[in-house]
């Protein structure tokens, strides 16, 4: 609960920073136009989000003749979180990772690598599609697509102040309605980076709910905790050729900077994810 409490302030803040910059430069009818485009955009990414995505990596479908072991877990998962079973690829990586996709429990589908395969056991692998499942259940993918909306409008909006900014008839004066060119300055430079942060930390924060439901599921916390540690020594070793725009998917990030970098990355760090679940003993 008081995850979900934390995504909606944080869904809050961003349509608060959208309301402020979209007033500020573009009045209603800009902040309509850009929300329109945006969610028209994301909607089409939202709804093919799994031919897309699993498409663009090569997947397969894996049956349940050739991984009768997956197909056994994700079974028997999918019973403790009274969902639909998931149709199941494969993509042909060494890079141990996993991700869902799919617009509803419905038209789920969860997607391993071969590299997980190969490097986890069954407990293990459990915790990893527990929390594969918990993002389906927790509908992380249409939360995703809305914040990246919302992110999306403000983005839109903070362009058409930079334009402002180039031409002194719009933000050279207060002629235009009033228009205070330190308002254009703000909307062009903070409010992007204001919106990147927000959308990062919805994304950080659904990641920890998917962790404690993929426990949940799997019955204990110590598989998954388990394999986050084998996968982020593993994922170092040989990183995932994942493209930025589809990376935020997966179970671990590929790696990048710490420090200041660590509030734009799209996980939380492995060692706070595996203290989080440390603490779900015995509450399982």
């Amino acid at each position: 609960m008081a995850n979900w409490l934390k995504t909606m302030i944080l869904f809050v803040a961003l349509g608060a920073v959208l309301m402020l910059v979209g007033g500020a430069v573009a009045g209603r009818g800009g902040v309509l136009i850009g929300l329109v485009l945006s969610l028209g955009i994301n909607f089409f990414s939202y709804w093919f989000s799994d031919k897309i995505v699993l498409a663009s990596y090569g997947a397969k479908e894996l049956t349940e003749a050739e991984a009768p072991r997956v197909h056994a877990v994700v079974a028997q998962l999918c019973q403790a979180a009274g969902l639909p079973k998931p149709r199941i690829y494969h993509t042909p990586e060494s890079s141990p990772n996993a991700f869902a996709t799919g617009r509803s429990p419905e038209h789920a589908v969860v997607c391993v690598t071969d590299g997980i395969l190969e490097l986890l056991d069954e407990e293990e692998l459990k915790g990893v599609l527990g929390h594969e499942l918990a993002h389906v259940k927790h509908r992380d993918i249409l939360i995703g697509t809305v914040a990246a909306s919302i992110a999306s409008t403000i983005m839109f909006i903070s362009s058409m102040a930079r334009w402002g900014l180039m031409f002194s008839g719009y933000g050279g004066s207060r002629d235009r309605e009033g228009t205070n060119p330190l308002a254009l300055l703000i909307a062009a430079i903070v409010a992007p980076l204001a919106a990147l942060l927000i959308q990062m930390a919805i994304s950080r924060s659904r990641e920890y709910g998917a962790d404690e439901g993929g426990a949940q599921f799997a019955g204990n916390p110590y598989g998954l905790a388990n394999a986050l540690k084998k996968l982020e020594t593993m994922s170092a070793r040989i990183p995932l050729k994942a493209s930025p725009a589809t990376a935020h998917m997966f179970i671990v990030k590929p790696f990048t900077g710490g420090g200041i970098f660590s509030l734009f990355a799209t996980h939380p760090p492995i060692e706070k994810r595996i203290a989080r679940l440390m603490e779900m003993r015995g509450a399982t």
